[in-house]
């Protein structure tokens, strides 16, 4: 399942008790709605693991400030609180998967 990652919810799931994959997206970009269900199938196979959050940058282009996010999509790995690895731009799902599993 996925969660809305905002400003105010950011810090509770980056420190929560299991890793965490935001999705930095906006609704014009295309790339960022070809990679969508790509990433709404690893939060459901990943449910209970993994905790995969879909951030808006338009809405919250604070966390893409933090980051120093300039491009869409930018997909970022959390463990332990802490930034662990980073991809920008459209990949297929096994890309995504090896970057999910290095995560457990």
């Amino acid at each position: 399942m996925e969660v809305t990652i905002t400003s105010d919810n950011f810090e509770s799931y980056l420190n929560g008790d299991q890793p965490l994959v935001v999705d930095l997206w906006a609704t014009w970009c295309g790339p960022c709605r070809a990679i969508a269900p790509i990433i709404s199938e690893l939060a459901n196979e990943y449910d209970g693991k993994i905790v995969v959050g879909k951030c808006d940058v338009e809405e919250n282009d604070e966390i893409a400030a933090q980051f120093g996010v300039r491009n869409i999509p930018t997909i970022l790995f959390f463990k332990d609180g802490q930034l662990v690895d980073k991809m920008v731009g459209a990949a297929s799902k096994s890309k995504f998967d090896e970057k999910f599993k290095a995560l457990l």
